[in-house]
C-alpha cells in the first residue's frame, strides 16, 4: 500500500493519497513503511495533527529509525510562524512567507518520499526567494547528505545552525548529518538539545541507538528506560530493543522482564524470539525458556520460527530434537519447513533410506527444491550413476537458468562416475565456454629473462611473508581452508574484494618484465595495502594470490627476500579435469580443451622452473590426496611458514577429493591430445609419464 500512496503523492493527487492511507490503516496495514507514507499523505492535505500522530505510531514501532524522526521533524515545520522566525533572525531580505514556506514544505515532503530530484527543484525555488535563509541552507544540506556528500552537508548545516542556533528543524537536520557521517558524539549532542528544547521523548529511542554506536550499551538502555516508564511508549519492539541493550550491558535481571514481555506480546516477532534465546544463552534459564516456547507453540504452531528456536535449544540429532521435529510435522503435515528440518536431521545422522523418502516428499510438494534434489542425486550417484544422469536430465526443463547451470554440472559429475569420459568432457566444456565467455583470456606466461636479479640478503628483522598459489585445478582451496582456520595472518580477501595492489593485476608481470614497472614499485605497492587489509603491526602475512607468473621474481628476489612461495600442485592431467569439472578460484576464459591444456602446460612450466632452479625459497604441497598423510602435510606447512611445527589438521578441513588422484587415466583416450601437451611438465613435476 505504501507505494500506491507515494504514487498518488507524486501525481499531486493528495486527496487520493489520504484516502488510500485511511483505507490501508483501516485494513490493518500498520508497518512502518505504510505509516510513514500515510503520515506524508495526511500532511499533504493539511491534516497536521493526524500526520504527527501517524508518524509517532511508526516511531513507536521503530524508535531507533533515523528516517522516521527526520519525517517527524519536517512535520513540525508546518506549525512554525514563518514571519516571526524571519523577524527573530533579523533577516534583511524581504520575503513572502507563504511562498517561501510552501517551497520548504514541498521540499521536505519530497525528501520524505525519497524523491530527491523534486526536493532539489523545490529547494532551488526557495533559494531564489531567500538564498541565505537557514531553512534554505538546511534543505541544501539535507540533500547533500542524502546524496552521500557528507562533508558538504555538514558545511551547509553548520552555516544554517549559526544563523538559527535554536531552530529545531536545523538542529534536527544537523544531528542527522552528523549521524550519516559517523560523528556520533556530535549527533548525540544535537539530539540531546532537541529533547531538552521540545521534551519529545520519542527521540530517546534514536538517542539510545547513537549512544550504543559509541559502545555504551548501559547508557543506551537507560535512555530507553525513560520511554518505557510511560505505558504509552512501552511497545513490544521497544521492550525487545531495551532488553537487548541490557543483555549487552550484562544487566540480566533488567533484561529478563523486558524480553519476556516483548515475546509474550508478540511471539510472531522474530526479534522478540531471538531476544528470548539470547536471554537463555546469557542466563542459562533453559527449563523456563523451553516452557515459554512450548506454550507459544501450543497456541501458534503455524509460526515456523518458534519451532526453529525450540530446536536451537537441543543438540543436533538428540532424542529431544527428534521429538520436536516429529511434533512439528504432526502439527503441520506436508509443510515444507517442517519436512526440511526432518531432512536435515535424517541426512545429518546417516539415516539414508529415511532421508531419501523425506526428500521425495519434499520434491512432490516443490519439484525444484535444491537440497532435496541434491540428496536424491547424491544417493543415485553412489549406487547408479547412469540413473543419476537420467534423474538430473528430468529436472532440466522446469529449472531456472541459474539452476540449469548447476544441474548440468551435476550431469557431468554423474557422467564421470558412470565412466562416460567423452560425455563428461563435452558437458563440462559446454558449461565452461558459457560461464567464462565474459572473463579475460589466461595471460600469456612471460619469458624467462637472460639472467635473474641477485637475491638480496635479509638484513635485520623483517616481517615474514608467504605467497600461496595454486594453478587452476590444483585444489588450492583445500590448503587455503586449513591455513585460514589456523592462522589469523592468512588473507583470502583477493577473491571477494579486489585488493588494489600489483599482485591483483594479471597485466603487471608482463609490464614488470618489459621494465614499465620497477621491482621497487611492485614491492611498495604490495606493502602499502597491508594495513588496509588488517595486517598487524608486525606485518606477518600469508597472502593467497589469484595468479602467478615468474616475472614476479624480478620484484621478489631483490625487494622481498624474506618471502616464501607455497605452491599447491598435483598431477597436471588431473588438474585439467578438476579445472573443467569444478572451475578455478580465479575464472579464466575457456574456449576449447586443447588451448586450455597448452596454456596450463606453459603456466606450470614456470613453476617447474622455480622448483628445478630454486629461483626463490619455496615449498610444494601435493594435493593429489592430501588427507592420506596429514603429518607430512603439517610438516610442509611448518616449512613454508618457517616455524618448528604446525598442528596436524583434521581430515575434514581438507574437504572431499573432488577429482581423485589418477582419475586422468580414465580419460587417456578422450583427451589424448591435451594430455600429450601436459605430460612433459607432469614428468618435470615428478609424475608418471603414462
Amino acid at each position: 500500500m505504501s507505494q500506491q500512496i507515494y504514487q498518488a503523492l507524486r501525481r499531486g493527487a493528495n486527496a487520493e493519497a489520504a484516502t488510500l492511507a485511511r483505507q490501508a490503516l483501516a485494513e490493518g496495514h500498520k508497518d512502518t513503511d505504510t505509516l510513514s507514507a500515510a503520515a506524508l499523505a495526511f500532511r499533504a492535505t493539511g491534516d497536521r495533527e493526524t500526520a504527527l500522530s501517524t508518524i509517532d505510531a511508526a516511531i513507536a514501532q521503530m524508535p531507533d529509525d533515523a528516517e522516521l524522526h527526520f519525517l517527524r521533524a519536517g512535520m513540525l515545520l508546518d506549525t512554525r510562524d514563518l514571519g516571526g522566525a524571519q523577524a527573530a533572525l533579523a533577516q534583511t531580505v524581504a520575503l513572502d512567507p507563504n511562498q517561501f514556506g510552501a517551497y520548504v514544505v514541498q521540499a521536505q515532503m519530497a525528501i520524505g518520499r525519497n524523491d530527491l530530484d523534486e526536493a532539489e527543484r523545490q529547494t532551488k525555488l526557495a533559494a531564489r526567494v531567500a538564498p541565505e535563509h537557514p531553512w534554505t541552507l538546511m534543505l541544501e544540506g539535507v540533500l547533500a547528505s542524502r546524496r552521500n556528500d557528507h562533508d558538504r552537508a555538514l558545511t551547509l548545516l553548520s552555516a544554517a545552525s549559526k544563523g538559527a542556533p535554536d531552530d529545531l528543524q536545523v538542529i534536527s537536520a544537523l544531528g542527522f548529518a552528523y549521524l550519516a557521517k559517523g560523528h556520533f558524539a556530535f549527533a548525540e549532542q544535537s539530539f540531546r538539545r532537541l529533547i531538552e528544547k521540545t521534551g519529545q521523548v520519542q527521540l530517546r529511542g534514536l538517542l539510545a541507538q547513537i549512544v550504543l554506536q559509541q559502545g555504551r550499551p548501559a547508557e543506551a538502555a537507560d535512555e530507553l528506560a525513560v520511554l518505557l516508564a510511560d505505558p504509552a511508549h512501552a511497545t513490544p519492539s521497544l521492550q525487545a530493543f531495551a532488553g537487548e541493550l541490557e543483555l549487552q550491558a550484562k544487566r540480566f535481571d533488567r533484561a529478563k522482564p523486558l524480553l519476556q514481555a516483548a515475546f509474550a506480546a508478540h511471539p510472531d516477532s522474530h526479534r522478540a524470539t531471538n531476544g528470548l534465546l539470547l536471554l537463555w544463552e546469557a542466563t542459562g534459564n533453559t527449563e523456563e525458556t523451553q516452557a515459554t516456547l512450548d506454550a507459544a507453540l501450543e497456541k501458534s504452531p503455524e509460526l515456523d520460527h518458534l519451532w526453529v528456536a525450540r530446536l536451537a535449544m537441543e543438540g543436533f540429532g538428540s532424542e529431544a530434537a527428534t521429538a520436536i521435529i516429529a511434533r512439528w510435522n504432526a502439527a503441520r503435515p506436508d509443510h515444507l519447513p517442517a519436512l526440511q528440518a526432518q531432512l536435515a536431521l535424517e541426512s545429518g545422522t546417516g539415516a539414508h533410506e529415511a532421508s531419501e523418502a523425506t526428500a521425495r516428499r519434499i520434491t512432490a510438494l516443490q519439484p525444484g527444491h535444491g537440497n532435496a534434489n541434491q540428496l536424491l542425486f547424491n544417493r543415485l550417484l553412489d549406487r547408479d550413476p547412469a540413473a543419476a544422469v537420467t534423474f538430473v536430465e528430468s529436472l532440466l526443463p522446469a529449472a531456472s537458468p541459474q539452476a540449469r547451470l548447476m544441474l548440468r554440472r551435476w550431469i557431468g559429475t554423474a557422467q564421470d562416475a558412470a565412466d562416460r569420459p567423452a560425455d563428461a568432457i563435452a558437458t563440462w566444456l559446454g558449461l565452461n565456454v558459457e560461464e567464462t565467455a565474459q572473463v579475460g583470456d589466461p595471460p600469456v606466461p612471460t619469458a624467462a629473462p637472460a639472467s635473474w636479479p641477485e637475491r638480496a640478503t635479509v638484513e635485520g628483522p623483517r616481517a615474514p611473508a608467504v605467497f600461496l598459489y595454486g594453478a587452476p585445478g590444483a585444489q588450492v582451496d583445500r590448503i587455503a581452508n586449513v591455513l585460514q582456520r589456523a592462522l589469523p595472518e592468512f588473507r583470502a580477501d583477493r577473491f571477494s574484494t579486489a585488493v588494489q595492489d600489483p599482485f591483483q593485476d594479471t597485466n603487471v608481470p608482463a609490464r614488470l618484465a618489459e621494465g614499465v614497472f620497477t621491482a621497487e614499485q611492485v614491492a611498495a605497492g604490495w606493502l602499502s595495502q597491508l594495513p588496509a587489509r588488517g595486517i598487524g603491526a608486525n606485518g606477518a602475512v600469508i597472502d593467497w594470490i589469484p595468479f602467478w607468473d615468474n616475472a614476479w621474481l624480478l620484484a621478489l628476489r631483490p625487494q622481498l627476500p624474506q618471502a616464501r612461495l607455497l605452491f599447491a600442485l598435483r598431477d597436471p592431467r588431473d588438474m585439467l579435469l578438476e579445472w573443467f569439472a569444478y572451475g578455478a578460484p580465479m575464472a579464466l576464459r575457456i574456449t576449447d580443451v586443447d588451448s586450455a591444456a597448452q596454456w596450463l602446460a606453459a603456466h606450470l612450466s614456470q613453476i617447474a622452473d622455480v622448483i628445478e632452479q630454486d629461483l626463490f625459497p619455496h615449498t610444494v604441497v601435493r594435493t593429489d590426496a592430501p588427507g592420506e598423510d596429514l603429518e607430512r602435510l603439517a610438516a610442509r606447512f611448518a616449512e613454508a611458514l618457517g616455524v618448528p611445527a604446525f598442528p596436524t589438521p583434521p581430515r575434514e578441513l581438507l574437504g572431499p577429493d573432488r577429482i581423485p588422484a589418477g582419475r586422468w587415466l580414465a580419460y587417456r583416450d578422450a583427451l589424448a591430445g591435451p594430455f600429450a601437451a601436459l605430460t612433459p611438465v607432469a614428468v618435470r613435476l615428478g609424475y608418471r609419464q603414462d
